[in-house]
């Protein structure tokens, strides 16, 4: 018999543990042949089918989610048109919520799993044929031949650590730059927007089990670990543990997510003892306002989440991102731009702005009504409209996360872009307006495009800014003959009597380069050697201004 995994991401950077989780399962059963087809969603649908069929298979299975799911319907239609005895079996957070109206509106679909499928998947393969059997399958959603609608209730392992690790896998893609290990499931935390606000309890792996899978990771030369664990620190020993574990491996990098009101003094005297670059972490916060956070029903006190993100974002040895949501019950849009100031103000490394997603499962999608929230009834389920919120101003909130993502998330534009945004009250909302006007805000823009864009706003809005994006254009290597750079001297340009080195090593054969601030009365030196293709300088230097033109 032949299973065929429809493996569907939205780009080829990414990929999903459950392949690889499921297989390892069964990857003992001699009776069957399991097989994989890799696609995107920006794929034409009928090609992806066509390359299903030639294969012939018995069972068609994938992971349904919220960005995959339209282009998964498309493909699978026409998948059971060409193939009408093929059985087409899905799972994924899609299915978290009720699945009959799901079911009856794609009937080509045979049955879905709500919940975890390790454990029942295997048993499914074994009555896959005998659907009377169908009923004992905890987890399982289908429709008899009655077009009687059976729900089975939600499959969890209990004990994770018994499983056999999706490392052990064929399917285990070790072919991209990173790979995601799960060392928890569940979540002590309630948040009512979120898959895993009743996941009770919390289920862990143990340090040792961690500690080999590392081990296998590393050996194959992965130095990236995004660690799936939305409770990091829930229990500060553990959690201190982890992070001695991941010492072990200075060679690799983690992405971590942490609650920043649930740091202990030990913790944070821990994490300020570790290696530099060793973490990359992810700090929930949503919103910094107590009375969003408890009608979200998120734990955690604010001032204690404030001041353990302000720790967190001080710490030189790694960097913290930030996320808020728009979209939440009780969140207006001028507190999103204060709490963006507030954010920038911290250095927070990234600032993350989302728009709120009413995921099935989750106890806000099933309290909308009560909350006032309108929301999209197809994927990606995004809200629309708030009691808070109009409809324009969340608008307004995407595009002021293009404007996060295309300045203050980008290095070369960060240190200006956050002094802006924390000296300049005005400055989110009229360089918003500066971008909408001119029709690119939505456009996919150049690292250059954003610099000369950020330079010709300073000098109609924030003139004493202009020379401090002309730096930061310098410093990101942009050309020397654009805009940014007009007030830049190139030619004939000799040290002067002393200057102070901000960095480098002065020597004869740098082509020197140089920047007047008349205002503040210096003058900037940047050297760059003409041997190398690199347009980056490799010298800087800061002199008194002494008026010559």
């Amino acid at each position: 018999m032949n299973i065929l995994w429809l493996d569907l991401n939205s780009s080829y950077a990414h990929s999903s543990l459950a392949l690889p989780a499921l297989h390892a399962q069964t990857k003992d059963d001699q009776t069957w042949e399991w097989d994989k087809i890799s696609a995107t969603v920006n794929e034409n649908p009928g090609m992806i089918a066509g390359e299903i069929f030639r294969k012939k298979p018995d069972i068609v299975a994938a992971t349904c989610w919220l960005f995959n799911h339209e282009a998964l319907i498309h493909i699978l239609s026409r998948v059971s048109a060409l193939l009408p005895l093929c059985r087409i079996i899905l799972g994924g957070p899609e299915f978290l919520g009720d699945n009959e109206c799901f079911l009856r509106r794609n009937p080509f679909v045979t049955c879905v799993f709500r919940g975890e499928g390790e454990e029942m998947f295997p048993r499914w393969l074994a009555a896959w044929q005998n659907p009377a059997e169908w009923h004992g399958i905890t987890g399982l959603c289908y429709l008899d031949e009655a077009g009687h609608y059976h729900d089975n209730g939600l499959a969890r392992v209990p004990d994770i650590e018994s499983l056999t690790n999706p490392e052990q896998s064929r399917f285990f893609n070790w072919d991209k730059p990173f790979v995601q290990l799960e060392t928890t499931r569940g979540c002590f935390n309630t948040c009512a927007f979120c898959v895993s606000g009743g996941e009770k309890p919390v289920r862990t792996l143990s340090i040792a089990t961690i500690r080999r899978r590392i081990s296998e990771i590393h050996r194959h030369e992965i130095r990236n670990i995004r660690v799936l664990d939305r409770t990091f620190n829930y229990n500060n020993r553990r959690a201190k543990a982890l992070l001695n574990l991941f010492c072990e491996f200075p060679d690799i990098r983690f992405h971590l997510e942490i609650h920043p009101a649930l740091l202990s003094d030990e913790l944070k005297n821990v994490l300020s003892e570790m290696p530099e670059g060793l973490l990359h972490l992810e700090a929930g916060i949503q919103s910094l306002h107590q009375t969003v956070l408890e009608k979200c029903r998120r734990q955690g006190d604010l001032s204690e989440a404030l001041q353990g993100l302000k720790f967190l974002c001080s710490l030189p040895n790694m960097e913290t991102h930030a996320d808020l949501i728009a979209g939440l019950p009780l969140y207006r849009l001028e507190e999103i731009f204060e709490d963006i100031r507030t954010l920038a103000s911290y250095h927070a490394g990234e600032i993350q702005l989302e728009s709120l997603k009413l995921l099935p499962g989750t106890e806000m999608r099933r309290l909308a009504p009560e909350l006032g929230i309108c929301f999209s009834p197809l994927p990606p389920y995004e809200v629309l409209q708030t009691n808070e919120i109009t409809p324009d101003e969340l608008q307004t909130a995407r595009l002021l996360s293009r404007l996060l993502d295309g300045f203050y998330n980008t290095p070369a534009w960060q240190s200006v872009t956050r002094s802006l945004i924390v000296d300049k009250e005005n400055f989110l909302t009229l360089f918003l307006n500066y971008l909408t006007r001119l029709h690119v805000i939505d456009q996919p823009l150049s690292l250059e495009r954003r610099g000369i864009l950020l330079y010709c706003f300073c000098k109609e809005h924030y003139p004493d800014y202009a020379t401090v994006v002309s730096l930061a254009w310098i410093e990101a290597g942009m050309s020397l003959k654009k805009q940014p750079a007009e007030k830049v001297r190139t030619k004939h340009v000799t040290p002067p009597d002393s200057w102070e080195t901000i960095y480098g090593q002065y020597q004869e054969n740098l082509r020197l380069c140089r920047l007047e601030d008349k205002a503040e009365r210096r003058c900037y030196w940047y050297g760059f050697e003409t041997e190398s293709q690199s347009t980056r300088p490799v010298f800087k230097a800061l002199s008194e201004y002494d008026g010559d033109s």
